[in-house]
Parts: structure tokens; C-alpha cells; sequence
């Protein structure tokens, strides 16, 4: 039996409880024969079509709230790439004959994932509670039918609840995107050089605002200072903490002897901001006249260098620890190193390259990869294609800034 090839195709078909598998976009992919036979539709019913339509929520009840409880808890599956139990649900199916019967489900909901840690199906599990449901109300009589209702009562509150608060949360998501806009530098700002800016923000309405980036013009010659940085937090309270690192490094990058000099001083600015302990940031100082880069990072991931005949390096022979991360500070490393005409440097946030239950060489690599395939595209092109093929489907977890210079 151990050598013998498993027909996983019918061991799925022949589970014992309903299962169904759906693509990213709720489209049904295959469903068992359990899960057929529980919900009274045929394969040509299910297969190929959007879950919503199949299985839409009873129009005669306004409450009714199965559906969209269960559209919240696929949603997060695909943002986050982990399991979601759902509470018991209450859901009226509409039979053959156009009738509604109330039923009660509890759903489990699965991610896929590629080796990517993209979530390419979910395994949509159902438990049908509804005999046992209408069991106990026969065995316990009235009083087991109350409290029943009454805990069908307590959920829909709360559900209500969880609605107002995402409703709150959203409109705090709005105001920190408008000052995030109003804060980060446009391309404008790099006139006569060939610079990409991108920021994506995360996927739900809490993890926003803690990225950020910066190009500005130093004193001497045809040089720019270019940097990214990440503030520990989210939402309205981040985004102020980020408006006041980035306006602090712009200022002392003009008159800073060199980036580590730069990042000494903002360590000590963090010092006073409330929020600021942790931040991340890495800055470099681009020579165009002299073709070279200097660098600092306060505990940020590497910028990369990708040369015109394909080879990469990362900047990462000068790291130390975050911003404030030191009782006492003490001057901060800095490197540097040629580039040739027709090179590109690419600086990042590590909503770009990090994946839960991944090891961050993965994600340096696929960013790697990607930068070498595309470098012969312009700048803007090329953040294009990169965000297209490192950030997950459907937006990440984490908010992502991306800068790309071309030498």
C-alpha cells in the first residue's frame, strides 16, 4: 500500500464532510460530493461560478449576515495566508423550489500557498450543525429555543460591533493615506535624474503609515541622498512619527558630513519622539560626478546595486542597530563603492521582500532575481514589474515603499 500511487482526486471526493476549494477571486474550483449532497446543488451549479452567487444571503431577511461573515473571514485568509475558524453561522438556503430553509454551518477556511507563500486556493470546510441544532431544541424544549435565539441575538451584535469598529478604522485609514501622500516626496522633487517612487499600502485598515521614503538634493556637486525607513506602528499615530523622521534625515542630510553622520543625529532626534524607538532606516549619499555610493543603515534591510552587466550586490557592510536602540549612542558605521553609468539602486521596505514562515534570504533573493530580469527597462517600468511579482496577490500585510535610481 505504500508504494501504491494515492488518488487524492477521490479521496477528496469522498470525504466525509463538506469541503470545497476556491480560487483567490471566490470562484469555486472543485467541491466534494458531501458538500454538494448537504447544499442541494449540482456540480454545474458550483463549479466555475462566484461563491456570492451560488450561495447568496436570504433577501427576505435584511439581518441576515451569513454570507458577509463569511466573505470577512475568506478575505483575511488571502491577506494574511493563515487559518480562519469561524464562529457558528446561521444561513438560509434557497431550495429548488425557491423556498428558504434555515440552516446552521460552521465554517473553517484554509489557505494554499505556492512556494512563494502566495495563497493560490482556500479549502472552505463546512460542518453542518443544523440537526443537532433543531435536536436540542426538541429535547430541551421552550427554554433551549430561547437561549438559542438569544445567542443568535448576542452574535449578530456583535457582529454589528465588529462592522462599526472596521467602519472607524477605515475612515482613520483614509486620513493617514491623505497625510502619508501629503508628507512623501513626489518625482518632482529629482528633476534631472531618472527615479522611481512607489508606496503600496497593506491589505486592512489598521496596518498603514509606517513606511517611508526620501529623495533629496545635497550641497555639493551632482549628488542626491535617497532613503528608506519604517516606523514601528500603524495608522494616524505612525504616520506623524514617519512625517518627522523623514523631515528631520532631509534636513540633516543637507549639511551631514555623511550618512552616518545623518543617521547619528536623527538617532538622537528619535530620542524625543514618542513612537520613534525602533524605527528603521537606511540612507545613501549618490556622487553622480564621482560615481560613487555611500551608505548607513540603522537596522534596515540592504539597499541593492544591480550593475549594467547583471551582477548584484547588497549594501550591507554598514548596519547597526534601529533608531534609540542604544542607552548611549555611539557614531554609526558607513561604507561605500563604485557604480558604473547605467547601474541601478534599488532601496525598499520589508513589506517588499518578508513572508510569514519564510526566512528573509527567500525574499532578498526574489527581489534580486527580479531587478537583474527587468534592468534594462527605465526606472518607473521597472518598480512596476517589481511590485508586480514580489507583492502577494491581493495586497500584503504590510505596507510597502519602493525607490528605484538609475545610475
Amino acid at each position: 500500500m505504500m508504494d501504491a500511487t494515492i488518488d487524492y482526486a477521490a479521496v477528496f471526493q469522498g470525504l466525509p464532510g463538506m469541503v470545497a476549494l476556491l480560487t483567490p477571486d471566490l470562484v469555486y474550483a472543485d467541491a466534494n460530493e458531501e458538500f454538494l449532497r448537504m447544499s442541494g446543488r449540482t456540480r454545474e451549479q458550483v463549479v466555475g461560478r462566484f461563491l456570492f452567487d451560488v450561495f447568496p444571503d436570504n433577501p427576505n431577511d435584511p439581518a441576515a449576515t451569513g454570507m458577509r461573515n463569511l466573505e470577512t473571514s475568506l478575505r483575511r485568509v488571502i491577506a494574511t495566508g493563515e487559518r480562519d475558524t469561524m464562529a457558528l453561522q446561521r444561513y438560509d438556503v434557497e431550495s429548488a423550489a425557491g423556498q428558504w430553509e434555515e440552516r446552521y454551518w460552521s465554517p473553517v477556511n484554509t489557505p494554499l500557498l505556492d512556494p512563494d507563500g502566495k495563497v493560490v486556493l482556500l479549502v472552505h470546510r463546512v460542518e453542518e450543525v443544523t440537526e443537532l441544532i433543531r435536536a436540542r431544541g426538541r429535547s430541551g424544549g421552550d427554554r433551549t429555543r430561547v437561549l438559542e435565539a438569544e445567542l443568535y441575538t448576542r452574535a449578530r451584535e456583535l457582529q454589528e460591533l465588529n462592522e462599526r469598529l472596521r467602519g472607524a478604522h477605515a475612515r482613520e485609514r483614509e486620513v493617514a493615506l491623505a497625510l502619508q501622500e501629503a508628507m512623501l516626496p513626489t518625482g518632482r522633487q529629482s528633476a534631472g535624474h531618472q527615479i522611481a517612487v512607489r508606496y503600496r499600502p497593506a491589505v486592512g485598515s489598521l496596518n498603514v503609515c509606517g513606511d517611508w521614503y526620501d529623495v533629496v538634493d545635497l550641497v555639493g556637486g551632482n549628488r542626491i541622498g535617497v532613503s528608506v525607513g519604517d516606523v514601528v506602528g500603524h495608522g494616524l499615530a505612525a504616520a506623524g512619527v514617519m512625517g518627522q523622521l523623514r523631515s528631520a534625515l532631509t534636513a540633516t542630510s543637507r549639511v551631514a558630513d555623511g550618512p552616518a553622520q545623518a543617521l547619528d543625529v536623527l538617532g538622537r532626534y528619535a530620542h524625543v519622539v514618542d513612537g520613534a524607538e525602533s524605527a528603521t532606516v537606511v540612507t545613501t549619499f549618490v556622487d553622480f560626478d564621482n560615481h560613487t555610493i555611500t551608505y548607513s543603515s540603522a537596522g534596515h534591510p540592504p539597499p541593492v546595486l544591480v550593475h549594467p552587466d547583471g551582477r548584484v550586490e547588497f549594501l550591507d557592510r554598514a548596519t547597526d542597530p534601529p533608531l534609540d536602540a542604544r542607552p548611549a549612542p555611539i557614531p554609526r558605521p558607513q561604507a561605500g563603492l563604485p557604480f558604473s553609468p547605467g547601474a541601478t539602486l534599488a532601496l525598499y521596505t520589508d513589506g517588499l521582500i518578508e513572508r510569514r514562515h519564510e526566512d528573509i534570504d527567500r525574499g532578498l533573493v526574489r527581489l534580486a532575481d527580479s531587478l537583474v530580469r527587468h534592468r534594462n527597462t527605465d526606472p518607473e517600468a521597472l518598480a512596476d514589474a517589481v511590485l508586480l511579482e514580489l507583492l502577494p496577490h491581493g495586497g500584503a500585510t504590510d505596507d510597502t515603499a519602493l525607490i528605484i535610481v538609475r545610475l
